[in-house]
């Protein structure tokens, strides 16, 4: 009947329906799949950021035959997404799209905020009826009715999206969203592969603190620049060195130091005009690259980019005001050198010079090539001295003026060297405070001190305090007294170690000089100011320090039976110390008569050859064991 001839209809068209839906599912899966090919494909052969978006975008159009196709970046500062590559009908699309992250509006939130705020795709798939989406106008001009807008997640970061319009209404369905899924992990791993070859690039090419071409980049740019340049044009590579660059590091802390070399590095490449010519080297070290054949005319470029670059005080972020100076050091090609390694070289001899001289720029000679080897060589040799414990101490006692009894002695280290023999301390002592290994020449010192005081007291000797002189770089460490605390360590129970320090070190932060005298003082420590009357100190700051003894410089000492007016500050600076309540110790005793008149001024204590001169620690034990206690040494 007429009822069963309708069912049979409706059971054909059903079935046509749904073998017609069949079929455009098959075909839109199929146009995924083509997409997911061809993008990971070049997923595999893609090694730049942009060129993976633009083509990303352009096949999605072509074989996914998406509308419209754009991916865009994350902007955390600027609270949004930046479209950086699109395809299909885009025309002015971005003119009005909401691209906010947090941005919502009359007709509700914007897809592509909330895909990267929940990290998950968000899909409309019949844009003409759903309350919840904007830019229904747009998308209907495009014939646009189903989008989806996938994340890009790295390491577990929304770091873009990639957005996909389609023309059929419920286009993405799960089977589809699952595949695409699947695709914007793949772009987003190969984003991450990206970031990190140009990371490791970076690294190799530029110096990650200042942004600058590093030694092995700026190597590339002057071998290129010469080979410009030829024989008739010169070149001149200018290395330039921070002055007292350890003394920020030690005293402000290495973000401040951090801090400054950034700043440096901006004034240089400004200044320099080309950053391509500016490096950093190493360190404090940086390089530029001149045009000129003449020293004067090169001469004139240089001073014109240091005046420039340092005349004014940097300013760090703590408010600390740092006025800079440099040294220099240039060579010239093709007079110097041809290529970069001579040039630096023979511009690093003139450095040298340069820091030894203290002049601020020195062009290169040849002579000063053999100079810097040894130099080199001797700052090798005391390296591997440090490690295999070549340097010694040997002590130098400090007398009674009445008496002659040993009130003390004075470390003194000593480079026993197999190869060198015994080095005289002026030949390493300032490579040591140069190259900052009097960091640990010094530490070792304190160490080996105590350790020697130790060994007296063990042995039942008359063990006289030991007094240990320290240079500026420790005194400026931060971690200053836990150093000599961790040395006190080694003679915990008969404590014996005392300090030394210059007048001028004294003085030249002195409220935090105070500071950290202090503490070591109620560790135990006494505390000499060595050289006493060669530097400028306040008699306020003097009587404030923590000191125990003042040691006059023994160039008073040798001319002041010449010399009555240095007699007269001798004397002086006896009664003033007197007065402070300290002790008095003359440097340089070297004849009878000089202690005679140091005995008449009532100074305490005397050292010098007149004593004895510094003796290794075998000599100087027999001596405290030769003595009945407490042990004397006789009047000549």
């Amino acid at each position: 009947g007429p009822a069963e001839i309708a069912n049979v209809a409706r059971e054909f068209n059903r079935m046509v329906e749904n073998r017609s839906a069949a079929e455009a599912r098959i075909k839109n899966l199929n146009r995924i799949h083509a997409m997911l090919s061809r993008i990971n494909a070049l997923i595999v052969r893609v090694r730049v950021r942009e060129e993976l978006f633009r083509e990303s975008c352009r096949i999605a159009v072509e074989a996914g035959e998406f509308r419209m196709a754009w991916i865009g970046v994350v902007d955390r500062e600027a609270d949004m997404v930046r479209p950086v590559a699109s395809d299909g009908d885009v025309r002015d699309f971005f003119d009005v799209a909401p691209l906010e992250l947090t941005r919502s509006g009359p007709a509700g939130h914007a897809l592509t905020g909330r895909a990267v705020r929940e990290m998950k795709p968000v899909v409309s798939n019949d844009v003409a009826n759903d309350p919840q989406r904007m830019l229904k106008k747009e998308l209907a001009e495009r014939g646009i009715n189903s989008l989806a807008i996938i994340p890009l997640i790295v390491e577990k970061v929304a770091v873009g999206v990639m957005a996909l319009y389609a023309a059929e209404t419920g286009f993405f369905d799960a089977e589809e969203m699952k595949l695409l899924g699947g695709l914007a992990d793949d772009i987003a791993f190969a984003l991450a592969h990206i970031e990190t070859a140009e990371k490791l690039d970076y690294v190799a090419y530029y110096d990650v603190l200042t942004g600058l071409a590093n030694r092995t980049l700026f190597n590339e740019r002057l071998t290129r620049h010469l080979r410009l340049a030829g024989h008739e044009r010169g070149l001149a590579l200018v290395l330039l060195d921070l002055e007292r660059f350890k003394t920020v590091n030690d005293s402000l802390g290495r973000h401040s130091g951090d801090e400054l070399l950034k700043q440096v590095a901006r004034r240089l490449a400004h200044c320099a005009g080309d950053p391509g010519r500016v490096g950093r080297l190493s360190g404090d070290h940086f390089a530029l690259m001149i045009d000129g054949t003449h020293a004067d005319e090169v001469a004139r470029a240089v001073e014109y980019q240091v005046r420039a670059c340092f005349g004014e005080a940097f300013r760090l972020e703590s408010g600390a005001e740092l006025r800079v100076s440099v040294r220099g050091g240039i060579a010239l090609s093709p007079r110097d050198g041809s290529d970069f390694e001579t040039l630096h070289r023979n511009a690093e001899a003139a450095l040298k010079r340069a820091k030894a001289s203290g002049d601020r720029l020195v062009f290169y000679a040849g002579h000063m090539t053999e100079k810097v080897a040894e130099r080199l060589t001797l700052e090798n040799q005391m390296r591997l001295a440090l490690d295999r414990s070549e340097f010694v101490l040997h002590y130098q006692p400090k007398v009674d003026l009445e008496s002659r009894r040993i009130e003390g002695v004075e470390a003194l280290i000593r480079w026993q060297s197999p190869g060198l023999g015994l080095v005289p301390p002026m030949d390493f002592i300032p490579l040591l405070e140069e190259t900052g290994m009097i960091l640990e020449a010094g530490a070792w010192a304190m160490r080996r001190a105590a350790l020697d005081h130790r060994g007296w007291v063990e042995r039942g000797l008359a063990a006289p305090r030991i007094s240990v002189n320290v240079s500026a770089i420790q005194l400026r460490k931060r971690d200053f007294v836990d150093t000599v605390q961790a040395a006190l360590a080694e003679d915990a129970e008969h404590p014996g170690l005392d300090l030394e320090i210059t007048e001028s070190l004294v003085m030249e932060d002195i409220e935090e000089n105070i500071r950290k005298l202090t503490a070591v003082r109620d560790l135990g420590v006494s505390i000499a100011v060595d050289d006493f009357g060669t530097g400028y100190s306040s008699l306020r700051y003097l009587a404030m320090l923590p000191v125990q003894t003042v040691k006059i410089d023994r160039s008073f000492i040798v001319t002041m039976l010449k010399e009555p007016s240095t007699m007269t500050l001798v004397s002086m600076i006896i009664s003033l110390a007197h007065s402070l309540r300290l002790k008095v110790v003359a440097e340089g005793v070297d004849s009878e008569q000089q202690a005679v008149v140091l005995r008449a001024l009532k100074c305490d204590q005397m050292q010098g050859y007149l004593v004895s001169r510094p003796l290794p620690l075998a000599e100087l034990s027999a001596l405290l064991g030769s003595r009945s206690l407490p042990a004397q040494v006789p009047a000549p």
